[in-house]
């Protein structure tokens, strides 16, 4: 008979890694339910705070005065310019060479002698901010602050800002990495179209990551029980939303009918995993924290 273990939550802890090339500079990863971006009603809707949380938004090798933006020229190069207390202190022209566009080289167009910035340390700063450029065409990545390290079989994934509705939009990749073996240094791919730029300053953030336990997973249609729950459970809870209805000053009406339902279901999503050995293909385990039914 299938047996089923609930696994209840606890703390999984990622390590941080400080960007090599600057480190100590840039603010620690952040979670925010809160987008600059999104109308104040979005505030009532604790599904959409939660997916804005998830994980951790990751902000550039930046001190608060510094900026930089990068812009995909029409002629195919990219232009860097780095910004100190909002005055130009370095423009680069990186050019891409044909074929694999490896091989860029890079053309000192303007630097203030006055800034401090040598010379001999613009490639390393460029190094610090910038990632792969070229790939896709009009691809740049942009470094974050810190790199991660992960638990045994817990992978990083790198994506965009999630619900951001600020325009102009640029697409942001996303990948995900095995970061328990994986040294992967923090990018973030943004794509670019000829004549579009990406800014990137001290005390923004530049995307966001959340971690993933390396499981497989299966979809499977569910019983007619379980359908007919599912019906059940969802009648019953719009049923009680007009109970927890309130008012606003300025006329908004809303609720807390989620979350105070979500406050009593915390462990319950486990119920849903089979134990390890269950259907023969891995021992099982009676460790502390772990509950069985047949």
């Amino acid at each position: 008979m299938m047996a089923w273990r609930a696994y209840y939550p606890r703390m999984v802890y990622v390590k941080l890694v400080p960007n090599g090339l600057r480190p100590g500079v840039g603010l620690m990863p952040s979670s925010e339910g809160r987008r600059a971006w999104l109308p104040q009603q979005s505030r009532f809707c604790p599904v959409l705070e939660d997916g804005n949380k998830i994980g951790f938004l990751v902000y550039p090798p930046l001190h608060e005065d510094e900026t930089f933006q990068v812009r995909f020229e029409e002629s195919g190069n990219f232009r860097f310019t780095f910004y100190k207390q909002k005055q130009v202190v370095l423009t680069v022209l990186k050019r891409l060479s044909a074929g694999t566009g490896e091989g860029a080289t890079d053309e000192l167009v303007t630097l203030d002698e006055q800034s401090g910035l040598k010379r001999e340390s613009i490639a390393r700063l460029m190094n610090t901010m910038l990632g792969v450029v070229g790939a896709p065409i009009g691809g740049v990545g942009l470094r974050g602050a810190h790199d991660f390290i992960t638990p045994p079989g817990w992978d990083t994934i790198y994506t965009g800002i999630v619900n951001d509705l600020n325009r102009p939009h640029v697409p942001v990749l996303t990948v995900q990495v095995q970061t328990d073996w994986f040294t992967h240094p923090t990018e973030f791919r943004y794509v670019l179209q000829p004549g579009e730029a990406v800014s990137a300053s001290g005390y923004a953030p530049i995307g966001q990551v959340f971690f993933v336990p390396r499981t497989e997973l299966s979809v499977e249609l569910a019983s007619e029980e379980e359908q007919a729950k599912f019906v059940r459970d969802l009648d019953q809870y719009w049923g009680r939303k007009p109970e927890l209805a309130e008012h606003t000053k300025y006329g908004g009406v809303y609720d807390r009918q989620y979350r105070a339902e979500a406050r009593d279901h915390v462990a319950e999503p486990a119920e849903w995993w089979p134990a390890p050995g269950a259907d023969g293909s891995a021992d099982g385990d009676d460790s502390e924290g772990a509950s069985e039914a047949e």
